[in-house]
């Protein structure tokens, strides 16, 4: 990570702390009880999550059919998986696969502010909401990328997708070499949020 990337060591924490006065306020003032705050948290960790996403990667790397029907019609493609509802829901509209293949690498941003596909990848990380991450990764997307430990070929087109309110991007990411025969639970544990966003590889395999 670079330095314009970089936050203090403690940014977390303080966040997490700034997060933790206002929900108690919030709860002192009646506007939100504990068991919303539970609720709402145990639904991003159990219906929009990356394992989501995992899952629809990994169906796309064994069944070629699949791939291709997510890569043309990504709500129907997903439609055929055993997923949470909700996946046409809260920012779950207008999903759109994009996807990695030899010469072509993907990158998803958001240029205007931190649109994302949160029944597919969970809520965005705080670093794909920066401000130097959207306007650098836009412009220099190449560099940023190397920067962040993805070495591309020269040759390889890098593609970047700026989601927004009528189309939210992910990645598939290639199949990494040596998975032949693996099962998709295997594979889905090669997939990660940031390799779903483009700023990462999937793999490699063990």
């Amino acid at each position: 990570m670079s330095e314009l990337f970089a936050y203090p060591d403690d940014r977390e924490e303080a966040s997490a702390a700034q997060v933790k006065a206002l929900e108690a306020l919030l709860i002192e003032k009646g506007v939100i009880t504990g068991s919303t705050v539970d609720k709402v948290l145990g639904y991003f960790e159990s219906e929009m999550t990356p394992l989501n996403g995992k899952k629809i990667v990994a169906r796309a790397w064994v069944d070629p059919e699949f791939a291709r029907l997510l890569a043309t019609d990504t709500p129907k493609a997903i439609a055929q998986l055993d997923l949470p509802e909700g996946m046409a829901g809260a920012e779950g509209e207008h999903i759109a696969a994009v996807v990695n293949e030899p010469g072509v690498h993907n990158l998803v941003i958001c240029s205007l502010c931190s649109c994302f596909p949160w029944p597919v990848l969970g809520l965005p990380p705080y670093w794909y909401k920066d401000p130097v991450f959207r306007s650098r990764a836009a412009r220099e997307p190449r560099v940023v990328l190397a920067e962040l430990g993805v070495e591309l070929d020269d040759d390889t087109e890098v593609r970047v997708w700026d989601s927004s309110g009528h189309s939210r991007w992910f990645v598939v990411p290639a199949r990494p070499s040596g998975t032949e025969g693996w099962s998709e639970e295997q594979l889905a544990e090669l997939v990660t949020t940031e390799s779903m966003i483009g700023v990462a590889l999937a793999g490699p395999a063990a």
